[in-house]
């Protein structure tokens, strides 16, 4: 892992691909384009991008009449504000109708830091797997990120795509190949499978090292898409290493641990423990912080799977 930059910044960067390469891509939001980094659209085809203000539901609202006259909207806005206030219109405008629209939210998790509880969105993937139709994704990484915006450009249907205000490290490179519901296996164990998603699975690439030098053999594998999740490689990790932790910045309710846990609760039952952000707000202060103080860092999951191998 090299230096750290956010997977906001590389939705950004890809959409500048987009602009050349698609002409039906269009891209909306709802007066953060330079948070969400949709200025970076608006600089190369200013034609084909949409400033909503601060509106919204009229912000997926038109988004999906778009996609009804056979554009690719890319809909922005902070997390909150996306998969929150504007679930109605998700819902039933674009979820409900299968609608072609690309939901790109920002500034999700703990990590938006000193903008505190009302910023942190912990429940979005919660909400938006909950809907039939909806593709959910949330890359690890900026070069996952960028692929992953790339991909789902070329998939007709709904998806909400997190990405986050923190630079993260990087894990893969230009060679890497993202594929939409497929994890990757990031390298094999025998002991426990640690299932990570977003930011965490650097972390648990961290932890990792520090878990072989203990003699622990764990097996890391990051899931990018919560919706459609791998079935099929969830459970043969698990029935292979038996015990099973899942990590990610997000609410443990609804979650990646939510959705491995119905997988294996109704095809290979093990031990499961969820990481994640327990059933309370956040609060305001420093990205880095607030990991530590919710127990969201490599040594946490460390401790973590010691305690489940004892």
């Amino acid at each position: 892992m090299c230096k750290k930059v956010a997977t906001r910044e590389a939705y950004g960067k890809a959409l500048k691909i987009l602009a050349e390469k698609n002409e039906n891509v269009v891209v909306l939001d709802a007066d953060l384009s330079k948070s969400t980094k949709t200025a970076e659209f608006q600089k190369v085809s200013p034609e084909r991008f949409i400033n909503c203000g601060i509106a919204e539901q009229n912000l997926m609202a038109t988004s999906a009449g778009l996609a009804a006259a056979g554009k690719i909207p890319f809909a922005s806005t902070f997390a909150v504000f996306a998969a929150g206030r504007a679930f109605e219109i998700i819902r039933n405008s674009i979820a409900y109708p299968k609608m072609n629209v690309k939901v790109a939210a920002t500034h999700a998790g703990l990590t938006v830091g000193e903008d505190g509880a009302s910023h942190q969105a912990i429940e979005d993937i919660s909400l938006m797997r909950t809907l039939p139709n909806m593709t959910v994704i949330n890359p690890a990484d900026a070069k996952e990120a960028e692929k992953a915006v790339l991909a789902v450009s070329e998939y007709n249907g709904p998806v909400y795509l997190r990405f986050g205000r923190m630079p993260v490290p990087q894990i893969f490179d230009d060679s890497y190949k993202f594929e939409i519901g497929k994890g990757v296996v990031i390298e094999e164990g025998k002991d426990i499978t640690i299932f990570a998603t977003g930011i965490m699975v650097a972390a648990a690439m961290e932890a990792n090292e520090i878990l072989k030098t203990k003699g622990i053999s764990a097996e890391i594998i990051n899931i990018h898409t919560i919706k459609p999740i791998d079935s099929e490689l969830i459970i043969n990790s698990a029935n292979k290493t038996k015990k099973v932790l899942t990590c990610e910045e997000h609410s443990i309710i609804g979650g990646l641990g939510s959705a491995v846990s119905e997988v294996l609760s109704e095809n290979a039952p093990c031990l499961v423990k969820r990481m994640g952000v327990n059933d309370t707000f956040g609060e305001s202060g420093k990205g880095e912080d607030l990991l530590v103080k919710y127990g969201l860092t490599a040594n946490d999951i460390v401790i973590a799977v010691e305690n489940m191998l004892k």
